[in-house]
């Protein structure tokens, strides 16, 4: 079996088990380049020197992260081929990643949320930076909900997150009052909470909202580099500053691992130290 024909089989697996369309698409990036490297050779030629090699010419090209994913893709590959039986052994078994380092998660500090809110000249760009402050969605999960997703009787919001694993996420009072002026405003009859300005009709794309929020802090006059996972960030760290427990905060995010909330454990301190540079 070669490479291409085990993709199809990959991929087959993964629409299955619920992956994005994100996902996949960069999945098929990465078998692109493994094939480049390569060539399309059976995959009972693929050894762990081979892989190890080129692995090694990424190393001084790509970040700890980038070539942490891409590991992380040759060992799912492999390992999906070794658990089908269509391969002996699993020559990824033995592969690792690099060591990082600990990076704190950049925040926006109250001041530029501030500043943010008072520069939205539209109901849609008001309405677009409250759900993204008041919820921590991923930006993914902001782009994908639907009007019908949303119960007002207790302000709350079913969002579809990684692996397609829905939650239920809530906003304020003062937010909903927002959100009803813009839908109220609109003259569509599209499902999405969010569409463009340009066409009413159509669903906001994720590089859309990025390019909202980057217009507004232009207009704003924002130093910090502002865009939809920094919010994420910032509503963990204010949960984390009104006194909220780990678990629950994990629980909001809808994150899979505790690992992955325990880093917002630092940002007490760092958020601290970020105010008193600001500041003094």
């Amino acid at each position: 079996m070669i490479l291409v024909e085990l993709w199809r089989l990959y991929v087959a697996d993964k629409q299955i088990q619920g992956f994005s369309p994100n996902t996949l698409k960069a999945y098929a990036l990465q078998l692109k380049m493994l094939v480049s490297e390569f060539g399309d050779l059976d995959i009972t030629e693929v050894t762990l020197q081979l892989l190890k090699e080129y692995l090694a010419k990424q190393s001084g090209r790509l970040k700890p992260s980038s070539l942490g994913h891409r590991i992380r893709y040759v060992r799912s590959l492999f390992r999906f081929a070794y658990e089908e039986a269509y391969l002996a052994s699993n020559p990824s078994l033995k592969l690792r990643e690099p060591k990082m380092d600990k990076r704190i998660p950049k925040f926006l500090i109250e001041e530029d949320v501030i500043h943010l809110k008072i520069s939205c000249l539209s109901l849609r760009e008001r309405a677009l930076l409250e759900f993204l402050h008041t919820t921590g969605c991923r930006v993914g999960e902001v782009q994908k909900i639907n009007i019908e997703d949303l119960n007002w009787d207790n302000c709350s919001a079913i969002v579809n997150g990684k692996g397609s694993k829905q939650r239920e996420v809530y906003f304020t009072t003062k937010f909903k009052v927002w959100l009803k002026k813009y839908l109220v405003s609109r003259e569509d009859s599209c499902k999405a909470l969010f569409v463009t300005e340009s066409y009413p009709t159509r669903r906001m794309a994720i590089p859309t909202i990025r390019w909202s929020l980057k217009r507004l802090a232009v207009r704003g006059e924002i130093e910090a580099n502002v865009y939809p996972h920094r919010f994420r960030h910032t509503y963990a760290c204010q949960l984390l500053d009104n006194g909220a427990p780990l678990d629950f905060i994990q629980g909001m995010l809808g994150h899979e691992k505790a690992s992955t909330t325990q880093i917002y454990a630092q940002l007490r301190g760092e958020r601290r130290r970020e105010l008193y540079r600001r500041f003094f």
